[in-house]
């Protein structure tokens, strides 16, 4: 007997599609809509929000008969050793199929924020490290490892990467974003978004939309944002990942915006990302998403009704467990209260994601056809090389960095000698392994104690922690500042703790009154400046801390944004000189820990002035970085030119090395818009380029600007070019340019399409 149309791989898949949804049962399509999360905890020890009161126990041989939508975190909810994670999924994947009548297997999903978050796999530095690196392919590449890794054990889906731009440097979910300007974040994040889906990998983009701007940097708080605020902030990095890094799957936010929940937001989730933008693949709820439409957002009155407004609005599958889309969701249809062509629509997206990744075909196998490493030397190394590029050095005031071979060290710090100081939340050792303590931690990580003295196997190195990251007990100060004073240099390593839900200092749910260093870390850092050896201030953090406080007391400072299982040897090179750093900050440091709740992205009333004792100019701006070489930016002379609304003009500049060693330049181009028909930030990142030169090397680099770059949301809610006065300025950081082109855009106002140019091309001859 032939095969039924919906097997033929010769067919389009919207035809095999049809097919198929034609045979198909009420339960058998609403089957798909939905994900079961085996092994999730129900008594209050998760790892998602209200897991235990969301998540209900269910017959898994009854349920599969049906069929099943997703499978989620086979490797993510408890420790597995990856080879038999793999050969269990594989056995799971066989029954689903062997249960159904049409022998469809389950897309498997992973969290992937910083790699793949499982028991033994590579743990790569976190977004915000990304952003500080400013290098995009060298993202791309990270992405794609981590999709070969996830591809290799049977998954298909990646919920990655987080696209909500920094509105509020205390929220705790600062740690998984990319930075706190929207073309930075869209530029990287599209790169990741390519890389993972070129091993084959659903990329998801979370959190549509506008999560970041929740009020008073609470996590799930309501958004507030104002319709420009969402247009030309919130939502330009979701437009790059779909346009430019070909994303097949989006994740509607918890949160809601001026009181219409993102599950439940038709314009969102239906014009604006299908009708607008041509998105063709499947939205997912965040976990517990649906139900919380009851629950929290208490916009429907039963489980049935949550069901029926985020199908409505375009939400596709309840993650991560069945709890609206199953009985209740049939039940409502059934009883006509819910449209069947809902579930249609729904269930026709999901199969037709599944046609892509070949799970309809009849040769698809669940089985792993290699070896399982998820922690690769190819692993490491880019690690490590992403880790080293994203290091800041924030100041080097008295030149004392790089560190003498010889020197005497006091290294001070409760973050020192803990490996997790690395990893953020969503490394499967903070997300999960904290729940296993007597299990090994699954991955080499050496802390920063340990390689510095690999790093400088002369120095004398001596340590104590001072205090500890959280508790605020100052008596091991005493100890501490003893140390310092016998060293010639006292390397003082604070930070954060990253948890969940107020189990750390940074994380999801792990949101701060303001921006001062955790437990008595401040206190410490006081006590060791008042001393008289030089300290070095270094930073492993998920957020900027205020750092005003101590900036003339200061020998140097260092940032590093949980850098990785890599990032100890990564801070230790810069430390030594073997690594030049080259990161840039993607977030502002602020001076004062409550005086700047905000980003560097202004209009002039966000700026310092006289109408205000409070000052927000931050004590490090976005773009700042230094190194261990000098630059030259020559042809330095400021510019005018004119052209038309719709036509490019090119801004050049050369850069020398004029210092001793090989280093890497971030040449910014920021626009500022003298006068607008709406007010506008001060200045904002349309183009960057990381430019290496060898000692005397020069090269020319170009940007290749186009009006629309400098389009935003009129008062009437239309993208457009205005015609008149812009400034596009050459810069070392968002404060610091060094050539200023003077353009007059001449010609009518131009509304500016949907398909518009979103990137500034660059070249360097």
């Amino acid at each position: 007997m032939s095969n039924p149309p919906w097997r033929d791989p010769a067919l389009p898949a919207e035809a095999r599609v049809d097919d198929l949804l034609a045979r198909m049962t009420l339960e058998e399509k609403a089957a798909q809509l939905y994900g079961v999360w085996v092994g999730a905890a129900t008594d209050g020890g998760g790892v998602a929000p209200h897991q235990d009161e969301m998540t209900s126990d269910f017959d898994w041989d009854e349920l599969i008969t049906h069929g099943l939508g997703q499978l989620t975190r086979s490797f993510g909810t408890a420790p597995v050793d990856p080879a038999l994670g793999a050969q269990a999924l594989a056995r799971a994947q066989r029954r689903i199929s062997e249960a159904g009548r049409f022998g469809i297997p389950a897309v498997a999903h992973e969290e992937c924020l910083a790699g793949f978050t499982a028991w033994g796999a590579t743990a790569y530095p976190v977004p915000l490290a990304w952003g500080a690196s400013f290098d995009a392919a060298l993202v791309e590449e990270m992405a794609h490892r981590i999709g070969r890794d996830l591809a290799s054990v049977g998954v298909h889906q990646g919920l990655a990467p987080v696209l909500d731009v920094v509105r509020d440097p205390r929220w705790g979910r600062v740690e998984e974003t990319i930075g706190e300007d929207p073309y930075l974040v869209g530029t990287i994040g599209a790169a990741y978004v390519r890389g993972l889906e070129s091993a084959g990998i659903v990329a998801t983009l979370k959190h549509f939309a506008g999560y970041a701007s929740s009020a008073g940097a609470r996590n799930l708080a309501p958004v507030r944002a104002g319709v420009r605020e969402f247009a030309d902030i919130t939502l330009p990095p979701f437009e790059f990942a779909l346009r430019e890094g070909g994303a097949r799957s989006v994740m509607a936010a918890y949160t809601d915006t001026d009181g219409v929940p993102a599950s439940a937001d038709t314009y969102l989730l239906s014009e604006l990302l299908r009708e607008q933008w041509g998105f063709t693949g499947t939205v997912v709820s965040d976990y517990f998403g649906v139900g919380f439409l009851k629950t929290l957002h208490r916009v429907a009155g039963t489980d049935a009704e949550a069901a029926h407004a985020a199908l409505a609005a375009g939400v596709d599958v309840e993650l991560p467990t069945v709890h609206c889309n199953g009985d209740p969701l049939v039940e409502a249809v059934r009883a006509g209260d819910i449209p069947e062509s809902l579930v249609d629509r729904a269930a026709a997206r999901v199969l037709r994601q599944k046609c892509e990744l070949g799970l309809l075909d009849e040769t698809w196998s669940p089985e792993p056809t290699g070896p399982v490493d998820l922690d690769s030397t190819a692993n490491r190394v880019l690690a490590r090389r992403l880790a080293e590029e994203s290091v800041v050095l924030l100041s080097n005031p008295q030149g004392l960095l790089p560190l003498a071979p010889d020197t005497r060290i006091a290294v001070v710090g409760p973050r020192a000698a803990d490996a997790l100081a690395m990893l953020g939340c969503y490394s499967f050792p903070s997300h999960v392994g904290v729940n296993h303590p007597a299990l090994p931690m699954g991955i080499e990580i050496p802390t920063l104690l340990e390689s510095l003295r690999t790093e400088l196997p002369d120095a004398k190195i001596t340590f104590t922690e001072g205090c500890d990251t959280t508790d605020p007990d100052t008596s091991g100060f005493e100890e501490a500042v003893a140390r310092s004073t016998e060293a010639d240099v006292c390397v003082a390593v604070l930070g954060d703790r990253a948890g969940l839900f107020g189990r750390g200092t940074s994380g999801e749910g792990c949101d701060v009154a303001d921006l001062q260093l955790p437990g008595a870390q401040a206190q410490l850092l006081d006590a060791l400046t008042a001393a008289d050896t030089p300290v070095i201030l270094i930073l492993l953090t998920g957020r900027p801390y205020a750092l005003g406080r101590w900036h003339d007391r200061l020998a140097a400072t260092v940032q590093a944004f949980f850098p990785g299982e890599e990032g100890g040897p990564a801070v230790a090179g810069v430390l030594s000189g073997r690594v030049n750093p080259s990161g840039r900050l993607p977030v502002s440091v602020p001076q004062t820990p409550g005086g700047q709740p905000w980003t560097y992205l202004q209009p002039p009333l966000g700026l310092a002035g006289e109408v205000s004792n409070l000052d927000p100019t931050p004590l490090h701006p976005f773009g700042h970085g230094l190194g261990y070489t000098d630059f030259t930016w020559e042809d330095t002379e400021d510019v005018h030119a004119e052209t038309t609304t719709d036509e490019g003009h090119d801004v050049s500049v050369t850069v020398r090395n004029t210092g001793p060693r090989e280093g890497t330049e971030v040449v910014q181009l920021y626009l500022h818009d003298p006068v607008a028909s709406v007010t506008r930030p001060d200045v904002r990142l349309i183009g960057y380029h990381r430019l290496t030169l060898a000692p005397g090397e020069a090269r020319r680099v170009t940007f290749h600007f186009h009006p629309d770059l400098s389009a935003f949301t009129n008062a009437r809610g239309q993208r457009v070019v205005e015609p008149g006065a812009l400034e596009l300025r050459l810069s070392r950081s968002s404060t610091a340019p060094v050539r200023t082109t003077h353009l007059t855009l001449t010609g009518p106002e131009r509304h500016v399409p949907a398909t518009r140019q979103l990137t500034c091309r660059t070249t360097a001859l």
